[in-house]
């Protein structure tokens, strides 16, 4: 599984440099609407690396290769969590220094960014069985509600994080948000998996 995740990441990486840099310069904007956004949008990289996929037949050359469909589900999942903590990661690191360097600027806080990526994991449960199910060229009014999903994920998380920092109630809200993400990525993997051995069929 390592290697497929490798393999989108070299997609990715030699096709859509642009798409990781604005992940990046989002995440290094004041505020903590654009570095929320920048976690919660880092989920649809999985999507840009499966249209890739089906636009070049990988899967009908990865039927022929040692790969189970377990793994090349998993490898999505995978691919996808470890953008997520990357970007979650790169936004606490840029708001800290931000933070520091231009105080007044105003950044997001560490609050917000952990719930945005418990919010991340859990958008992004909720949309691959889709893509899975209907591939990307068929789902393209697919991609119109993940993207409001993602944008309104971003707004949510930006607009109660603050309120909650600090707060009593956020490590309850921080707690169901991750116990949300564990519970629908259990359901959601095998889930994945079905529909995508069953469209192979």
């Amino acid at each position: 599984m390592q290697a497929l995740i490798l393999k989108d990441f070299y997609v990715m990486w030699k096709q859509t440099r642009i798409f990781l840099l604005v992940i990046l310069v989002f995440s290094a904007i004041p505020g903590s609407f654009n570095a929320v956004f920048a976690v919660i949008y880092s989920a649809m990289l999985p999507y840009t690396a499966m249209a890739y996929d089906e636009r070049s037949k990988w899967n009908q050359l990865a039927a022929m290769m040692p790969y189970s469909d377990r793994d090349i589900v998993l490898s999505k999942y995978a691919f996808g969590w470890l953008f997520l903590l990357a970007a979650t990661v790169a936004s606490l690191v840029l708001q800290a220094a931000l933070s520091l360097v231009w105080p007044a600027a105003g950044s997001a806080s560490p609050a917000a960014l952990l719930l945005a990526l418990c919010v991340s994991v859990c958008v992004l449960d909720l949309t691959l069985p889709l893509m899975f199910r209907f591939g990307t060229e068929r789902g393209r009014l697919l991609m119109f509600f993940i993207i409001f999903l993602v944008c309104g994920s971003a707004g949510a998380v930006a607009g109660i994080a603050p309120d909650l920092n600090g707060n009593a109630y956020f490590a309850l809200t921080l707690s169901a948000a991750a116990l949300a993400a564990v519970v629908l990525t259990v359901l959601s993997v095998p889930f994945s998996i079905r529909l995508y051995r069953r469209k192979r069929r």
